[in-house]
């Protein structure tokens, strides 16, 4: 254990991000009368996982943290692709939890807008909380903390969140072969002529497969920007939590969905396919490509090579060149410099907030997290001749961990696991039990990235130091007419997009979006929110 922390701190050290602290956990005295705090958990819907409110590691950090400061933990589920409803019915029952935490900023100032969070003094955090506190400062994070000048959130680290590498799509490169393609399209306009020339052979009836459109981070058009970026635009319009029905880079996008839809290549039923069957569809080999987040054990790609055992996959790859035709650049979406926002119940009380804190830190110790994230020595992993973890892919015994490892659970202090170098850090999170090893393949697309975001295409969403309000009232309905529209235009008649396209633009703007973008103007105007950075891209040529 020590060997390995020692690897992971210089490690962490040679890649500029700052490593979790090595000391214990503040002499933390037991509350004298038991303490309950309830702390969130994404329920994804997924078989095979164990009960996300109580499993063997729930009770692992009641044994071990709770039964201790005699705090009790109490987990309760979140649906993943139903968040707000979720905590919004649990405020209407006066039931929210003490931690309320998500990804997205603009949902955290929504819950301050709507009453759900209380303020705290960042000072008393800091002397409950200190490894994480010095981390938020340490990694710059502290400005995103406050909203109107009140202290509101912590915020959980997220190791390389300008290069993120794990989702991957990954496509049918036998397909490609059979019709002439000797690499994955790394464009636009190789991809539209792959998939073409894949129908045409009647591979696949409809190759490009698709399903429906959810709304909250759907449609993203970063590479459909033109540069230089006019950053009150970007600040207005870039956002993807709210689609930016009217925006010339959400047209082109769209134009071109329509353009797949009109061609063939999209399922006509996309819109009654829910993520499960898009995945059916990937593994019963009637669609091209499917993504997911990498993990040492990936059933759905076990499933696959089981339907599929002659196929051969790839990873699709990171655009590396702009696409005239097309009117693409190889821009992209960063993550945030944070990982979980984390903020806490108006409802609790002085000695749960601290209890949270505690458990905050508690989980944030390097032992500690280290036994969360990989499990038990023997079964859940083994150590490599490096003397770094290696997860045991098929493990299935008592102490069968969460989605991706227990990230649900750990994801209040940090993002990803880190184990060694970035190659290490990838290997150690890829299945190594498929007929195909992608390892290379992920670590090639991961500096392909870094030599992106050099280049200056990386983009990271406007945030804002005030409570944005237009956006917590028209969210809903903005995001439920973005879907109604989205389906008309891509399906429509392509000597119809245009005029369709600039009718529901102004029925959109009318509905709510007008003023959502006049009051990220304002707030942009005003000083409050963040400024773009990486204004100077340049082409970049990766050789594929």
């Amino acid at each position: 254990m020590k060997k390995f922390l020692a690897l992971m701190l210089s490690a962490a050290l040679l890649l500029g991000v700052m490593p979790l602290a090595l000391a214990d956990a503040p002499a933390w005295e037991p509350f004298a009368e038991n303490v309950t705090i309830t702390i969130p958990v994404y329920d994804r819907g997924q078989a095979g996982v164990p009960n996300v409110e109580d499993n063997y590691w729930t009770k692992w950090i009641q044994q071990n943290f709770g039964d201790k400061y005699n705090i009790t933990v109490k987990y309760v589920a979140i649906p993943r692709t139903d968040v707000m409803t979720k905590y919004s019915m649990l405020a209407a029952a006066d039931d929210l939890p003490t931690v309320l935490m998500e990804y997205d900023y603009p949902k955290v100032t929504q819950w301050a807008g709507d009453g759900y969070l209380t303020t705290f003094s960042m000072d008393d955090f800091a002397a409950v909380a200190p490894t994480y506190y010095n981390r938020m400062v340490e990694n710059n994070q502290l400005t995103y903390t406050q909203i109107n000048g009140e202290t509101y959130f912590c915020a959980a680290l997220r190791p390389y969140y300008d290069t993120a590498y794990t989702f991957q799509t990954f496509v049918r490169m036998d397909w490609l072969k059979q019709v002439g393609y000797d690499h994955v399209p790394v464009n636009t306009t190789e991809y539209n002529d792959a998939m073409l020339k894949i129908k045409e052979a009647g591979i696949a009836e409809y190759p490009a497969g698709g399903s429906m459109v959810t709304g909250v981070g759907s449609d993203q058009n970063y590479s459909w920007r033109t540069w230089p970026l006019d950053e009150k635009e970007w600040a207005m319009y870039g956002d993807y939590n709210i689609p930016s029905l009217g925006w010339e880079p959400n047209y082109k996008f769209l134009k071109n969905e329509n353009y797949k839809y009109n061609a063939g290549l999209l399922n006509p039923e996309y819109y009654l396919t829910g993520t499960e069957d898009e995945k059916t569809n990937f593994i019963n080999g009637k669609s091209y490509s499917y993504g997911g987040y990498i993990s040492a054990s990936m059933d759905w790609l076990t499933a696959f090579y089981e339907a599929n055992p002659d196929a051969e996959l790839a990873i699709a790859p990171v655009y590396g060149k702009i696409d005239a035709e097309a009117g693409t650049t190889p821009g992209y979406r960063t993550d945030n410099p944070f990982g979980m926002m984390i903020g806490f119940s108006k409802d609790a009380t002085a000695d749960q907030l601290k209890a949270a804190w505690m458990y905050m830190e508690w989980l944030t110790q390097e032992e500690n997290l280290f036994t969360f994230q990989w499990g038990i020595e023997g079964e859940n992993f083994n150590y490599d001749e490096k003397g770094l973890p290696v997860t045991v892919s098929d493990y299935s015994g008592d102490s069968k961990m969460g989605f991706s490892n227990n990230k649900d659970y750990w994801c209040i202090t940090i993002e990803a696991r880190q184990a060694g170098t970035i190659e290490d850090v990838i290997s150690n999170n890829m299945p190594h039990d498929l007929p195909q090893d992608f390892t290379q393949d992920v670590i090639s697309w991961y500096n392909d990235k870094v030599q992106i975001k050099n280049a200056g295409w990386a983009i990271a969403n406007a945030l804002y130091s005030v409570t944005m309000e237009a956006e917590a009232e028209y969210q809903t309905v903005l995001t439920s007419l973005y879907k109604e529209y989205r389906d008309k235009l891509t399906m429509c008649a392509p000597e119809e997009f245009d005029a369709l396209y600039e009718q529901f633009a102004a029925e959109y703007m009318d509905a709510g979006y007008r003023e959502v973008t006049e009051e990220r103007a304002a707030a942009y105007e005003a000083g409050n929110s963040t400024h773009m950075l990486n204004q100077t891209a340049e082409e970049v040529d990766l050789g594929k």
